[in-house]
């Protein structure tokens, strides 16, 4: 039985945000004495940043790293629905933390509040989640980042891909059309919420019961509105790729890149091999959808702890 994720809300920036951690939470690999090197594996993840999709790929990467370092991650601000308890705001004053730039600092005011200083960083960023551990690494290079994996990286042309062309006239324009639906849907009972998401993903056998949890949230018209207003902002500021922060820290990027993936083509990846030919750039021939967590956690996972393995080992 795969150890379960202990699961944190609190506010960060004034905006609910949910944390899973497996492993020690002092950031130092269990059974380890207390000189062992501060190392934390942290998941960024994609749009919606619901950190439940990642609970399965969490946990396999966790039962398969030796030794055993802390596995966190952290969600998007307002993506995921708050105990009844606590409001989706701290303070309706708040600067603009759902937007893309808000959501970069949110994640950096977390690493200041939440994690030592000393601490080496194994980033983890999927699809949006790239772009934003290349601007955290730009605005705070003091960051010890032992390596960044980006995995399907949406960081350049995104309203010019297949996916983009067909999304970015919705979400810039007829976004608050789909609030309506959701509103609605909202006062199903759970049972039934958890039935439409099991006919929706039904092609996905075996469907993982966190898949289903995490969808709940999109039952949300805040969760789902704060998702789909980063999106609206990442169609119009993802346009050209940050050169200059690949290159300064190319030696501590990898890049693996989807061989069918709507949002970050082939022509890509074939770009970046083209410009940055000393870097490790990859392109999946597995066949592994971009949504990677749905049905590949197992190929991701391993792949993750294969190409750390070095690294991991000079610590």
């Amino acid at each position: 039985m795969e150890e379960e994720p202990q699961e944190e809300f609190f506010y960060c920036k004034g905006a609910a945000t949910q944390v899973l951690k497996l492993g020690s939470f002092d950031c130092r690999p269990q059974n380890e004495s207390r000189t062992s090197s501060k190392v934390l594996f942290l998941i960024i993840p994609g749009n919606p940043g619901i950190v439940c999709y990642y609970k399965l790929f969490m946990q396999i990467l966790y039962k398969i790293l030796i030794p055993k370092y802390p596995i966190w991650a952290i969600s998007h601000a307002g993506h995921c629905i708050p105990p009844e308890d606590m409001e989706m705001m701290e303070d309706t004053e708040l600067a603009d933390v759902f937007g893309l730039n808000g959501q970069i600092e949110h994640k950096l005011d977390f690493l200041r509040k939440k994690v030592p200083k000393d601490t080496k960083l194994v980033l983890i960023g999927h699809s949006i989640g790239c772009h934003m551990i290349l601007e955290m690494m730009k605005q705070e290079p003091e960051l010890q980042v032992l390596k960044a994996i980006l995995l399907f990286p949406t960081i350049e042309r995104m309203a010019e891909s297949p996916q983009g062309k067909v999304l970015t006239p919705i979400l810039r324009n007829l976004r608050f059309l789909v609030y309506v639906p959701i509103y609605f849907l909202s006062f199903l009972p759970g049972s039934v919420k958890a039935s439409l998401v099991r006919w929706a993903l039904q092609s996905l056998q075996p469907l993982d019961e966190a898949t289903v949890s995490a969808s709940l949230n999109l039952f949300s018209v805040d969760c789902a509105a704060n998702a789909m207003y980063m999106g609206s902002q990442e169609m119009l500021q993802v346009v050209q790729r940050d050169d200059s922060t690949i290159k300064q820290f190319l030696d501590k990027l990898i890049f693996y890149y989807g061989s069918n993936d709507h949002w970050c083509p082939v022509a890509y990846y074939e770009d970046m091999k083209k410009c940055f030919p000393e870097g490790t750039i990859l392109l999946c021939q597995k066949g592994i959808r971009h949504a990677f967590v749905l049905d590949a956690n197992v190929e991701i996972a391993q792949l993750v702890i294969e190409w750390l393995k070095t690294d991991l080992a000079n610590l």
